[in-house]
């Protein structure tokens, strides 16, 4: 399941929902079984619900965090404390929901990409586009394994984590 969120009507909050619209748009007709797309303006609690089944789950978020070049990719591990922020609940926490409610823990990845201006305007900024660009390159080549375990490989392989 591929995941983004923010809002669109914000300059490059939108970035993880477009990302989403472009990558659906590239592999429709050439769908391999099981890739989902969804996209929304915040997670939810109700999100682990359509994360069950999945073994692997890639939450699309931009980010204002300065530490992160283009784009940059975490793991997500299960946590029970909520955060404050734009958005109502955190993708850990979602997956810590998954994992208490429905017994599962599919391998979970944040990729940020970063934003620059969130003003109430829907255009994105020059810069952001240029890292959107990027990001579809990034799950294009991601996307080119034939099994799961190739995408899950590459995801490890570019995971880090912010400090």
């Amino acid at each position: 399941m591929i995941y983004g969120y923010g809002n669109p009507g914000l300059q490059d909050d939108g970035l993880g929902n477009e990302l989403v619209s472009r990558l659906d748009e590239w592999i429709t007709g050439n769908r391999s079984a099981g890739i989902v797309f969804d996209s929304n303006y915040q997670l939810n609690i109700e999100d682990a619900h359509a994360m069950r089944g999945k073994e692997i789950v890639v939450f699309i978020d931009a980010t204002v965090d300065e530490r992160v070049g283009d784009m940059m990719v975490t793991r997500v591990e299960p946590d029970s404390k909520v955060e404050f922020t734009m958005h109502s609940v955190s993708p850990s926490f979602v997956l810590n929901l998954c994992r208490n409610i429905y017994n599962e823990n599919p391998a979970t990845y944040l990729v940020h990409i970063r934003g620059y201006k969130w003003e109430f305007l829907e255009a994105m900024t020059p810069g952001a586009g240029e890292n959107l660009n990027k990001a579809i390159d990034f799950f294009k080549e991601a996307l080119s394994f034939p099994d799961i375990s190739g995408i899950k490989g590459f995801f490890d392989k570019y995971s880090n984590q912010l400090n």
